[in-house]
Order: C-alpha cells, then sequence, then structure tokens
C-alpha cells in the first residue's frame, strides 16, 4: 500500500518547518524609488516587496524568496533608469542653456 505525499510536505501532510526567517521584502526601497525615481517600474517593485510576507506565512517559501529577489531587481532596475533618465534631462539642459547664452 502507497500513500501519496504531495511534494515539499512532510511525514502525515504537515509541511515543514521555514528553513529560516522570511527574506527581506525590500518595501521602502521600492517605495523610494517609486517616489524618486523611475514610478512604473517601482510600482512593480512594490507589487513584489508586498506579496513576500504573505507567501512566507501561506508556507510558499520558495514563492517568497522569488518574491524578495523580483523585488529588488525591480527597485535597482528603477534606481537606475531614474539616475540615468536624470543624467540625460541635466546633460541636454546644459546643452540648451549653453547653446542660448552664446547669442
Amino acid at each position: 500500500m502507497s500513500y501519496y505525499q504531495p511534494p515539499g510536505q512532510g511525514y502525515g501532510g504537515y509541511s515543514a518547518p521555514p528553513p529560516q526567517s522570511p527574506p527581506p521584502n525590500h518595501l521602502v526601497w521600492a517605495i523610494l524609488t517609486t517616489i524618486l525615481c523611475c514610478l512604473p517600474g517601482g510600482v512593480v517593485s512594490i507589487v513584489y516587496a508586498a506579496q513576500v510576507n504573505s507567501k512566507w506565512s501561506a508556507g510558499d517559501y520558495q514563492g517568497a524568496m522569488k518574491a524578495s529577489k523580483n523585488a529588488k531587481t525591480w527597485a535597482i532596475v528603477s534606481a537606475v533608469v531614474g539616475l540615468v533618465g536624470s543624467a540625460i534631462y541635466l546633460v541636454a539642459m546644459f546643452a540648451l542653456n549653453s547653446n542660448s547664452s552664446s547669442y
């Protein structure tokens, strides 16, 4: 006689205890990049950051780790896009001001 055991669950159908504490959700970083840098990428980062703790509490440890990684990645992308965009804007404004002052 064989019993089916779902993957990721211990003996008797109970889930295994979490391997460690929940991963960082990067919510503060996600909010700051949304406000200061890049709105679309920051919003995606906030969505992933909000999923980390709920997935961890539900026992979806791999999902929580993946959501944490995605939140961090999108926060980095947002920060880089915001900084590059700001640099391009400043260079363009400097170029326009230097051309108009020569007349």
